[in-house]
Formats: C-alpha cells, structure tokens, sequence
C-alpha cells in the first residue's frame, strides 16, 4: 500500500471556522490520507464563530506535509506576527507537494515567503494586499499556479478542495465526493459577490469590517515589511 497523504491545516485564534472545515471535509474523503489540524498546543483553539476546534497536532508532530492548507479569518494578521507560527508555515510550505489557502489565509503564504510571483485567490476584501507580498491577486473561486492552489473567500474553500481533489485523485473521485456531501448550491440570494451584492450592500459590509478591525489593513502593511517585503498597495 502506498503512503498515505500528509494533510495539515494550519489551525488558529480567530479562524473563519469553513475556511477550514469546508475544505477539511472535502479532502478527507481523498482516501488513504491522514488530516491534521496543527497548533502549538492541543488545547482547544476558538473560532470566530463562537466555538473552539481541538487541534489534532502541533507544530513539533507535524514537520512536514504532503499538502499544506491555510484558512483565513481575523487572526491572520496576528499568525503573522507570530514568529512560531509562520517558521512552520514557511517549513512546511518549503517542502510540501501542494501549498494551498482559502480566503485570507493566503495572505500567511505571502508573508511566510511562499507565493513570490504566484497568482493566488483571497477574500475579495483584502485580495488587493496580496501585492505586499509580490503575489498576483486573481479574482477566481480557485486559482492555480502551479503547485498553488488558492481559494477565494470562505465557502471558495468548497470549490479549491474539489479541486485539488481532482488534480490528485482524478476527475471522478472529485465528482463522487462532490455527490456524497450533494454539494449542489442554490442560494437565496445573489449577494454573494461584490458585483452581485452593489454597492450599497459592499458599503455595509466595509463599514462592519472597519468598525470589527479598523486598523487591519495597516497592520498589515507593518506586518509585511517586518517580514522583509517593502512594497505598498
């Protein structure tokens, strides 16, 4: 038999719970692969919708990985300060077969110095800031670049992990799995793009967002050229 897929998610305060959980699900099903969600500790790690996730490793059990997934949320700023954090992202990253993120969390990739020249997805909100990391900003549910596979916001995470599923496993493994979980969307409402929303309704979100984190994105801007890269959006 052969060796099983290493899957770590990098798992931490104030994560966007789907980012995570959408695509955790998903590649689960890869079949003969082992997923870790990895922290410093195995206590338990709360998510910004209220609830914690128990890690399943730390850092020191999982050095290396086949695929590395990195969520977004409103801790990816402080991942980012985090020095720990990001030498494991950045190891990992390093060496691992598929680097991939959903929605912010590849903003963690940028600054941990893994997506220079790459195109890549964010949550539409902060797609712009991938240039401080001298990545390429592309407005997609999924982007690939090579051996990087990056999600758009949120429930994106659904569609990248359906798609890598294809890459690794073959068009008709990711169609069973996308059956089994009947992954067929029908939303009420078709707000769920900036050009959908208008601009009265991205007004309200924006507004949200400031009043939540009003000084996230020049923390970021800080952040970035703490960790060498000197450019402005």
């Amino acid at each position: 038999m052969t060796k099983p897929l290493r899957i770590a998610f990098l798992l931490f305060p104030n994560v966007t719970q789907l980012d995570l959980t959408g695509p955790a699900q998903v590649l689960s099903r890869l079949g003969n692969a082992r997923l870790d969600l990895v922290w410093k500790t195995l206590d338990p790690v709360p998510t910004d919708a209220g609830f914690s996730i128990l890690p399943t490793a730390t850092f020191a059990d999982v050095p290396c990985a086949d695929i590395l997934c990195v969520p977004g949320g409103f801790g990816t700023n402080a991942v980012i300060a985090d020095d720990e954090a990001m030498a494991w992202v950045a190891g990992v990253g390093a060496e691992a077969t598929w680097v991939t993120s959903v929605c912010t969390g590849s903003l963690i990739l940028g600054a941990a110095g893994l997506l220079d020249g790459y195109c890549a997805g964010c949550h539409w909100a902060q797609r712009d800031m991938l240039t401080l990391f001298n990545a390429i900003p592309v407005d997609a549910r999924t982007v690939v670049d090579r051996n990087r596979v990056t999600g758009g916001g949120v429930t994106a995470g659904i569609d990248f992990a359906l798609t890598l599923t294809g890459m690794i496993r073959g068009e008709a493994h990711a169609r069973a799995v996308q059956l089994a979980l009947e992954y067929d969307p029908a939303p009420p409402f078709d707000s769920g793009s900036p050009r959908a929303a208008g601009p009265d309704l991205v007004a309200t979100y924006q507004r949200r967002v400031q009043s939540l984190a009003p000084t996230r994105d020049d923390d970021l801007r800080a952040l970035a050229k703490r960790r060498g890269y000197a450019r402005d959006t």
